[in-house]
Parts: C-alpha cells; sequence; structure tokens
C-alpha cells in the first residue's frame, strides 16, 4: 500500500464517520418529536457501512481500499405512545406517538463517530509527516 493510498483511506472513513456525525445529530434533533400516528412517527435512522478493499489488477496485493455508505436504515423498534388527550397532534383516543430515538445509544454514538474521526485525522497528518520527513532526506 502506498502512503497516497492512505489517505484515500482515511479519508473515506472521515466522509463515514462524517454521515454517522450527521445522521446523530438529526436523531437527537428528533427525539422529543411527536406524531397523531405511529406511522408518522421519527423513527432513529442508522448508517450502514461496508468496509472496501481494492486489489491491484493482476496480483493479490492490497492498493487501499476505506468505507463505502450502504444506505441509512431505520429503526424498527417500537414507537411509544403517551396518553394526551390536550395535545393537538393526539388521534381520536388522546395518543400521541414519540420518536422511538434512544438519547444516551445517541450521544455514545456521537462519542464514537468524533474518535473515530479524529484517528483518521490524526493518520492522515502521520502520514503527511512521513512523506515530508522522506523528502527532506534527500536535501
Amino acid at each position: 500500500m502506498s502512503l497516497f493510498s492512505i489517505f484515500s483511506v482515511a479519508g473515506s472513513g472521515m466522509a463515514a464517520q462524517s454521515l454517522r456525525l450527521n445522521t446523530v445529530a438529526s436523531n437527537l434533533a428528533n427525539a422529543d418529536s411527536v406524531a397523531g400516528t405511529p406511522d408518522g412517527a421519527y423513527r432513529a435512522r442508522e448508517p450502514l457501512f461496508a468496509a472496501v478493499q481494492n486489489q491491484l489488477a493482476g496480483s493479490g496485493d492490497a492498493s487501499g481500499g476505506g468505507v463505502q455508505v450502504l444506505g441509512v436504515t431505520e429503526s424498527q423498534a417500537a414507537i411509544p405512545s403517551r396518553y394526551e388527550p390536550g395535545n393537538p397532534l393526539a388521534d381520536a383516543d388522546g395518543y400521541v406517538y414519540s420518536s422511538n430515538v434512544n438519547p444516551v445509544d445517541e450521544l455514545v454514538n456521537m462519542i464514537s463517530a468524533s474518535r473515530s474521526y479524529q484517528n483518521n485525522v490524526e493518520v492522515m497528518n502521520s502520514t503527511r509527516q512521513l512523506m515530508q520527513k522522506t523528502l527532506d532526506l534527500g536535501k
């Protein structure tokens, strides 16, 4: 693996963690939302990632890879309901349906994504420093 492909791998990891952070932000922003029907309630979203490994043509050596975003899925967890007959969104029985976002899980995801992003930045900085020192050897 060349030093240049490390930038590609770390860059794809940073893009994936950025999407993960955006998804967490969306989930946290909608954590307290309510709807008049279970189908209208906000469902927690989670990105799906896959590891990608590129192969050099004609050889078994890995030339790089990275992270591929496969999509964003919605949680299939049950939608909680609350009895609030005074709420304008309440159904005929007086129930409103809130999102199935667990704020504690989302905060853990946020910390994990943030640290993964920072690790990828450190990989890029270390690689840049190694390349710079290699060039300095020729002076």
